[in-house]
């Protein structure tokens, strides 16, 4: 009741502090079914609790939605590790489904225990009940007033109170059974929780050296050859990508990142079918299999490292954006899980499961703690005071997280990069203190300072606006699409 009750009070207007708010009640009530059910607090659900309490942090600071979106599923995934436990592949899998599973079932079990626990106890029920209730009532007289005695404590009242006005009602009353469905489905499973490592998977068929190393050794061969040029190229200078390709810097590291990406995640299934299927019955297979996989994580991670430059070089011909920095992201996490795998080939995979589960989820939150609307226009900033060079329309349509970086943009462009935002916070007004995030606040203080205007030409590129054909959907055809930085 706590959870559904928070929930509908603080659950509307935006995303702040109020979802870390609701988490509070949510956890304490898997805590309690938890101890109730006779289960330890077990170093891991310790680790999984607080990764997902902190990755409820990142609304709490940033404005920008798609990170938000991403920490709250992550914290949810972790959450559902909490509650059920286990190390192996089938909980990693399957322990962020399986809270749902709960949303059923947890609404009979909690009706069970509550007519349980209500036997005999009657008469405790009635004292408690009038004791909040004559609470409430002094808080509601004496607040009424003093608030109407001093203005200065109405405001500080009414930024601390919510408002519960009947045009939210319908609103509200999603949020309460949200969060009360919600609350009993973190009970339920935290006191019986689904034992998914109980899965049984049959390895595969142990295949002949031969036949399982051949295919192997010779996609090993097909990737030192492109690393020896990758390597040749990308570290050669621009005269030497020109020689080689006939194509510009940008033009070059447009044209592979993608399937650099690609070639990253299917080695990685590539490696997961090898295990599978891997020779296994002497020392000497457990040694052939170490080196032939560990040389192919060796030259993938050099493919992830020319991915990632060829990104690079992307970026300072055409400027960061969203698109370029979430798949630069999972790029270097995929380079982070073929070294956990590495370590799991020499140490064990035991932990595995539990390594790249926590990474992700490690990643997730860091990118959402740096603020990548922020970065994004920190790095175009900074690209247009250095070769005179921006896209001031895709910036509009950027965060609050990026006012403070467009706010040293000057004159015109300073207003076409900072009047959507503006126009964007003076709709919403001033939200309640649980539902802005620190950006939005940082970002009204800056507005307030120093307007933004409609002054000036927001429409095509102007002389010192650069079009970027990834960035803008409207037109591919236009002048700056051949620009390049780099050309004498």
């Amino acid at each position: 009741m706590a959870t559904a009750l928070v929930a509908s009070l603080l659950l509307s207007g935006g995303a702040g502090a109020n979802l870390l708010l609701v988490a509070v009640p949510a956890t304490l009530a898997g805590a309690f079914a938890a101890r109730a059910a006779g289960r330890r607090l077990r170093p891991w659900t310790l680790v999984w609790a607080i990764g997902g309490a902190a990755l409820l942090v990142v609304p709490v600071l940033s404005d920008a939605g798609w990170p938000t979106f991403l920490a709250v599923v992550t914290a949810l995934g972790l959450t559902g590790y909490a509650l059920h436990g286990g190390s192996g592949w089938p909980s990693m899998l399957f322990g962020p489904v399986g809270l749902f599973d709960s949303l059923g079932t947890g609404m009979a079990w909690t009706w069970r225990g509550m007519r349980r626990r209500a036997n005999g106890s009657q008469g405790r029920w009635g004292p408690v009940v009038r004791t909040v209730l004559i609470a409430l009532a002094l808080l509601v007289v004496f607040g009424g007033l003093f608030a109407g005695a001093d203005a200065a404590f109405a405001d500080l009242l009414g930024a601390l109170i919510p408002d519960i006005s009947l045009d939210q009602a319908p609103w509200r009353f999603l949020c309460f059974v949200l969060g009360l469905f919600g609350a009993m489905a973190v009970a339920r499973t935290a006191a019986a929780p689904l034992r998914w490592d109980r899965m049984s998977f049959s390895p595969g068929r142990a295949r002949g050296r031969f036949e399982w190393a051949l295919p192997l050794v010779v996609l090993n061969l097909l990737f030192a050859a492109f690393n020896a040029i990758q390597l040749t190229v990308l570290f050669g200078g621009y005269d030497k990508v020109l020689s080689e390709t006939g194509l510009t810097y940008a033009e070059y590291a447009r044209q592979g990142f993608w399937q650099l990406l690609m070639a990253t995640l299917l080695t990685l299934v590539v490696i997961g079918l090898a295990l599978r299927w891997a020779p296994r019955g002497t020392a000497g297979d457990i040694r052939l299999v170490r080196t032939v996989l560990g040389t192919l994580c060796v030259l993938t991670l050099v493919v992830v490292a020319s991915a990632l430059r060829r990104m690079d070089l992307y970026v300072d011909a055409y400027g960061l954006t969203r698109l370029r920095i979430s798949v630069a992201t999972m790029e270097i996490w995929l380079g982070v899980a073929i070294l956990l795998i590495m370590a799991s080939g020499i140490w064990g995979a035991r932990l595995l499961p539990r390594a790249l589960a926590a990474s992700a989820a490690g990643f997730v939150l860091v990118f959402g703690l740096i603020q990548p609307d922020a970065v994004i226009a920190q790095q175009n900033v900074d690209r247009y005071e250095r070769l005179g060079k921006i896209d001031v329309r895709y910036l509009s349509g950027l965060s609050a997280d990026a006012v403070p970086a467009l706010d040293r943009l000057p004159g015109a462009l300073r207003d076409c990069a900072l009047r959507d935002v503006a126009e964007r916070l003076d709709e919403e007004g001033d939200e309640s203190w649980y539902a802005t995030s620190l950006s939005e606040a940082e970002a009204r203080d800056i507005l307030a300072k120093r307007p933004a205007s409609g002054a000036g030409s927001c429409g095509r590129p102007t002389r010192d606006e650069e079009y970027d054909p990834d960035a803008d959907p409207y037109d591919s055809d236009d002048p700056y699409d051949t620009y390049d930085p780099y050309a004498p």
